[in-house]
Formats: C-alpha cells, sequence, structure tokens
C-alpha cells in the first residue's frame, strides 16, 4: 500500500478544533492523491476483517468495519461539501473521473462474499439468542445484514458482475445530472436591460440582480438568477407580465434540449435503476427504495400521495377562482397562467389581510434572523449558545463559523452557514457534515447550512422573504440533527436515519419561525430597529394556510412524477429524449394531478433530488415527515410550546439517536403511538375536503 504523503492536509486528522478541515492548506490538487490512498486504505482494512482467521464478533467485524476508511471519509467530506457549495471546472472534472472508482470501491466492500458471511454469522447468533447485544449494536448488526443484502451479496458471480457495472455507470450518469443542470440554470438566468420593467421589485433585491450583472460583464443591466425549484421568488414582486412569463419560462424549460440537455442523461439513469431493481428481485426501483424506509412499500407511498390529490386540488382550484378575479381586473380578457399565481397571491393576501410580504422585508434582514431567530430559539428550546469564531476560516470567504456550546457551556459543535448564492453553487439550501460525531472514534460535530439567498451590492443588507426564513430554520433544524448526535457508532451518526425520515427533525425546527415570542425578536427592522407592528404578526400567523392548495398541488406534482419514473420496468422507459414531456405528461393526467396552473415544483429535467440528490423514488419523504413533524408539533402544543423541558425530552428522544434505532420507534417513543395523519390535513386545509 502506498502511504499518502503526510504533507498532504488529509493524511492526518486536522488538529482543528472540532477537526475542522484545514482549508488555509487544502488545494485541490489533494484531493486525488487523497481519494486513491483512502481507497486503498479501506480496502485493505477491509480485506483484514474479512480474512480474518478468528471466529467472528462484534468487536473484530462490526467496530472493526465502523473504524475503516477515516482517510476516505476526511478527503470526501471535504471535497462533496465544496462539489456542491464552490464547484470549479477542476473539482467537476475531478468527480467525473472519481465516480466510476468510487463505485467500484463501494462494491468491492459490500459484495465482498466473506465479509457479508461473517456479519450473517452475527446474525444468526443474534437470531437463535446466543448473542446478547445493546440495543444500538443490535440495530447496526440488522442494518448491516440488510445493506449486504441490498448491496447484492447473494446474487450469482455473472448477475453481481451485471451488478458492479450498472453502479459505475450510474454514479457517473447523476454526477454528470447534476453538472449539466447547474451549467443549465446558470444559462437561463434572465437577463434584463430596462429597469422599467423590474417595477415592483424592492430596491435590494434589484440591487442584487444589478451586481449580478455586474459579476458577469453585463454593465448597466439586471441579472435575474434562478433557484431550484419551478416557482422563482420575483414572480410575487415583479409587475411586468411578459417578464413574469419570460422567468417562468426559462425556469421550467432548464434541461430541455440544448447545450445542456439533461433528458438523455435521466433517461438512462431511469431505465439503469429499473435493471438493477430487476437484477436484486425487486418489481422496480420505487419497490427498492421504500421497502427499507419507514414506509414500508411504494403501495403504501402511492396511498399516502394519492390520497392527498383531491382536496389539495381542490383548495388550489378554490384559491385559483380568486387570483383569477384579481387578474382580470388588470387584464378582463386574461387567462390565471402559472407566472401570474404568486404575484396575484400577493396581491389577494396584501388586500385581504392587509398583509405586503415586499413591506415585512426589511424587519427580516439576515443576521438578525440568524442570531436572533434561528440561534435563540435553540436557547430558548435546547439551552445552546453560539460564539462566532473569527479565527476559524470555511472553504469560501462568504461562510461563516460558529462554536456551539451547550448548556452546561460545554463545546459540542462547529456550525459553518454559507447563505448567498453563486455560480459555483448548486441551487437549493442543504446540510452537509464534515465531521460526524461518534463516541467510538471520539468526534465531535462539524455541520455546514447552505443557502441560496441572492447576495446584495456591497454594504447592502440581505433582506429575507419569509420563505427563505422558514428554510433557514429548516436547515438548522438538520444541523441539529446532527449537533445533538450522541451515539456510539459513526454510520449511526446524527441524519444517518431513512431517507423519508430525514427531513422530520428539520421541518419540526420550522415551527419555531412562527412562535411568537421567537417572531417578535428577530423582526425588527434593519434601519430603525424598530419591531414590526404587531399587527402585522398577527396577520401573518393567521394566513399561514394561504396558498396551501398551490403549495401542496405542486409538491404532489413533483412527488408523483418521482414515483412515476421510478415504477417503471426496463422494457417501459422512454426511447428518445424526446418522449420526456409526453411521459411527465400523461403521468401527471394518471394521478389527477395535472392542473395546468400549478405545475409540478420540479420538472423532470431539473429535478435534482431524484436525479443528482439521494431521493430517487423518495422525494414523497417530505410530506411523509411532515406527517411526523405535524404531529410532533401537536405533541409540544399539548405540553406547553417553548419549554426547555419539551425540547430537552425531543432532544433525548429523537435528536440525540441518529440512527441508532428504527426512526419509527424513536418517534413513538417521544408520541406515546403511531403517527397519525390528522394534524397534517389540518396544517394544510385538507381535512374534510374531497
Amino acid at each position: 500500500m502506498t502511504p499518502l504523503d503526510p504533507s498532504n492536509p488529509f493524511a492526518a486528522p486536522s488538529s482543528l478544533p472540532y477537526g475542522l478541515p484545514d482549508y488555509a492548506a487544502i488545494r485541490e490538487e489533494h484531493y486525488l492523491p487523497a481519494f486513491l490512498a483512502g481507497m486503498e486504505e479501506q480496502r485493505a482494512e477491509v480485506a483484514a476483517i474479512a480474512g480474518n482467521p478468528d471466529p467472528p464478533t462484534i468487536e473484530n467485524t462490526l467496530v472493526a468495519f465502523e473504524r475503516t476508511g477515516r482517510l476516505l471519509d476526511r478527503v470526501s467530506n471535504v471535497f462533496y461539501n465544496q462539489l456542491s457549495s464552490d464547484a470549479t471546472p477542476a473539482i467537476e472534472a475531478l468527480e467525473e473521473e472519481l465516480a466510476p472508482l468510487l463505485a467500484a470501491h463501494h462494491d468491492a466492500i459490500w459484495l465482498d462474499a466473506d465479509l457479508a458471511a461473517r456479519v450473517e454469522a452475527l446474525g444468526a447468533q443474534a437470531d437463535d439468542g446466543t448473542l446478547d447485544l445493546e440495543p444500538d449494536t443490535a440495530y447496526l448488526l440488522e442494518r448491516r445484514r440488510i445493506a449486504h443484502r441490498r448491496a447484492g451479496a447473494g446474487l450469482p458471480d455473472e448477475a453481481q458482475v451485471r451488478l458492479r457495472a450498472i453502479n459505475e455507470r450510474l454514479t457517473t450518469l447523476e454526477a454528470k445530472f447534476g453538472r449539466t443542470l447547474l451549467a443549465a440554470t446558470n444559462a437561463a438566468a434572465v437577463l434584463v436591460d430596462d429597469e422599467d420593467e423590474l417595477d415592483g421589485l424592492p430596491d435590494d433585491a434589484k440591487a442584487a440582480a444589478a451586481a449580478a450583472a455586474e459579476r458577469h460583464d453585463e454593465h448597466g443591466k439586471w441579472l435575474i438568477d434562478l433557484v431550484l425549484p419551478t416557482d422563482q421568488p420575483v414572480l410575487a414582486q415583479l409587475e411586468n407580465r411578459a417578464l413574469r412569463r419570460r422567468v417562468f419560462e426559462a425556469s421550467s424549460s432548464r434541461g430541455l434540449g440544448g447545450e445542456h440537455d439533461t433528458r438523455p442523461i435521466l433517461l438512462e439513469i431511469v431505465a439503469l435503476r429499473a435493471e438493477r431493481a430487476r437484477l436484486l428481485g425487486y418489481a422496480h426501483h420505487a419497490d427498492y427504495i421504500a421497502s427499507d424506509l419507514t414506509i414500508h412499500g411504494a403501495d403504501a407511498v402511492a396511498n399516502l400521495l394519492g390520497g392527498l390529490v383531491g382536496p389539495a386540488v381542490a383548495n388550489a382550484k378554490a384559491e385559483a377562482a380568486e387570483l383569477q378575479q384579481a387578474l382580470a381586473h388588470d387584464e378582463p380578457r386574461a387567462t390565471l397562467e402559472p407566472w401570474d399565481w404568486s404575484f396575484y397571491a400577493q396581491r389577494v393576501r396584501r388586500e385581504r389581510r392587509a398583509l405586503d410580504e415586499s413591506a415585512l422585508r426589511p424587519y427580516l434582514e439576515l443576521d438578525r434572523v440568524l442570531t436572533e431567530g434561528v440561534f435563540r430559539a435553540a436557547t430558548l428550546v435546547f439551552g445552546l449558545t453560539f460564539s462566532h469564531r473569527h479565527d476559524l476560516v470555511g472553504y469560501h470567504p462568504d461562510v461563516r463559523v460558529y462554536e456551539v456550546f451547550d448548556a452546561d457551556d460545554t463545546g459540542r459543535a462547529l456550525f459553518l452557514h454559507d447563505p448567498w448564492t453563486r455560480d459555483s453553487k448548486r441551487g437549493g439550501a442543504w446540510m452537509n457534515n464534515l465531521v460526524d460525531q461518534s463516541h467510538l472514534l471520539g468526534e465531535r460535530c462539524v455541520v455546514v447550512n447552505n443557502l441560496n439567498i441572492p447576495k446584495p451590492a456591497e454594504g447592502e443588507p440581505t433582506l429575507l422573504t419569509w420563505d427563505e426564513v422558514e428554510t433557514l430554520f429548516h436547515e438548522f433544524g438538520h444541523a441539529l440533527h446532527a449537533i445533538f448526535s450522541d451515539v456510539r457508532y459513526p454510520s449511526q451518526s446524527g441524519t444517518a436515519v431513512p431517507r423519508d425520515a430525514v427531513e422530520y427533525p428539520s421541518q419540526v425546527n420550522e415551527m419555531w419561525a412562527w412562535e411568537p415570542a421567537v417572531l417578535r425578536g428577530f423582526a425588527l427592522h434593519h434601519v430603525t430597529a424598530e419591531p414590526m407592528p404587531a399587527e402585522w404578526v398577527q396577520t401573518l400567523l393567521e394566513a399561514r394556510q394561504d396558498g396551501e392548495g398551490f403549495a401542496t398541488t405542486e409538491y404532489l406534482g413533483a412527488a408523483l412524477l418521482d414515483q412515476a419514473w421510478h415504477r417503471l420496468t426496463p422494457d417501459e422507459v422512454p426511447a428518445s429524449a424526446q418522449d420526456v414531456e409526453g411521459f411527465e405528461r400523461s403521468a401527471r393526467e394518471a394521478a389527477g394531478i395535472a392542473y395546468a396552473a400549478v405545475p409540478p415544483r420540479y420538472r423532470s429535467t431539473y429535478f435534482n433530488h431524484v436525479f443528482s440528490g439521494g431521493y430517487s423514488a423518495g422525494y414523497y419523504s417530505y410530506i411523509w415527515s411532515e406527517v411526523l413533524d405535524a404531529d410532533t408539533v401537536t405533541w409540544y402544543e399539548e405540553n406547553g410550546g417553548l419549554r426547555r423541558e419539551n425540547g430537552d425530552e425531543f432532544r433525548a428522544k429523537v435528536l440525540s439517536r441518529g440512527g441508532s434505532l428504527d426512526a419509527l420507534q424513536a418517534f413513538e417513543e417521544l408520541r406515546g403511538r403511531a403517527p397519525e395523519i390528522a394534524p397534517l390535513l389540518a396544517r394544510r386545509g385538507l381535512a374534510g375536503r374531497d
């Protein structure tokens, strides 16, 4: 084995606080040698476990495996965070080179017959009662047995050869989809020559668009960058209907032909996933995915989503009728189109509720929302405190590093915050871990939150929409899941839970954005520090269900589209890129969700979650997690709401346990029963709808 050059920053664990990667030393040329050495090192470690002549034990098999791959983990966590947050052409080229190597590396481990046999032998001892295990170790063993089987360890050699080829190709294609979509999204940004077309856009947003144009050498113009979903934030503000249409069409046509066509990529991905599912004995990819998640089966997913379609569309049509009247006031012969929805929803809300969301923005300044909203809520609910570590640097100048302290002032984690959009950052908002907490390795958490908020001109404040405030709280909920992790094994750390439960804690954390005691602390005017008028706060709270018909319908459109693609057998996958739009249209019609005024949150060509982001056949997770979330919010309310005692119980029973037990078991220990859907229906205004 060739050792990694000791001068490479990944050669040894970082000596910085909490193991924060040494970004001052890391350069692009360090990645490839570290990856190659890391894969070689882990393969040798696994070979030693698999070839151990001693009978398998928990220590020499399960625990030994948990200790493998430390170098590979160090470089992977840093590399993939940079790839999503601050990619360069060299980083993207390296991802393409690494994808098949890492796929082969993964298969070499999980298809290792000797390793799988040792795990099965331990499982047999657990089954017959001769092996007495602590609960977290028992669950680790159960998950390891399942992982080997689902990887194909029991397949004949010929099938394994094909499976390895599929996995290698899929890894390459999924990476390619993400790169192509990022390029398509950057290319689709809308350039505006005439400032009059921007009427309705707040001054700070207009300044941000001017700054974006300057960065692209388009002097004296304005550039509207796109975010990942179909619906763009500026559509709620732009008065110019023609420009709204341009923005919508730019968003909804990403990846449909041209230089950045994602259709051939996604079709090959779908076909290979379908083939792999059949090889592994499943009806289709959706069945393969759901069978290992908390909902237990693709039919259960179909029933969940299908049962919400009728009420959601009924709500959306009722909302549309009101919006059509508002549109007719301006243009009597016009028909409500998708690019009109957000604008007229804003107007109707303003007239009915006396609530203008644009007027809220001066009261929602980023730094104050973060420190006096997100952080303060974590202090009130969990006892956490935060200190800005000016001495520590992140991977980009925009990143701020905070140390997180527990209620007893013990240092618990580092939190890196990266709020602004840039061309090198993929769309959306997300959380990444740089270091996973585990007692076995003696490591504490280092976690990143990324958002895509337009960066203002130099010296100007970052003013948020209410949706962006909620996103800030949501992503920090993911961070809390990592920060509070208190597990023995690194593979069970933090958010290492089934995909359809990973959004649960983050969605619960959104509740604190609406908590009056928290909201009053961060909703202060960025110039005068005057509080948001009390009647505005009350109106905001009363308006929570406004637009839920649209929100639920657009979400279900995407979730059902994901299911439709991944319920195909290999011979049912469309053969031509030209068939993608037709398939999408037919799938929406068959699901009863084809309501033209409300397009899906993501169309196939820019559905990064499922074709590049790990949510394939799992986008339903958001609504299923919201079932758990809404029920948990009810639990908080039944027990007095914002109380430390409630936070401590939620932390102890859910957040701290990561993937050390079944996620539904953790929920049921908190709630005292299985989850119920009624709180979700009430929240979204769907109760009693048909």
